[in-house]
């Protein structure tokens, strides 16, 4: 069995690109790449203010 796709996850990492590593081991591969900061990223995230994810 083979994993076939990962939906809309948050996970709080300290390194990206070692997460992003992980994943490709997984067989996954990232379909892009933003940063989000901004009051609507505060009010969609998990209730956090002043937010900046990547």
């Amino acid at each position: 069995m083979t994993l076939q796709r990962i939906d809309n996850i948050s996970i709080v990492i300290d390194n990206l690109e070692a997460a992003i590593a992980l994943f490709a081991e997984l067989g996954m591969e990232p379909e892009g790449k933003a940063q989000i900061e901004d009051p609507w990223a505060d009010r969609t995230t998990v209730g956090l203010d002043a937010i900046r994810c990547d």
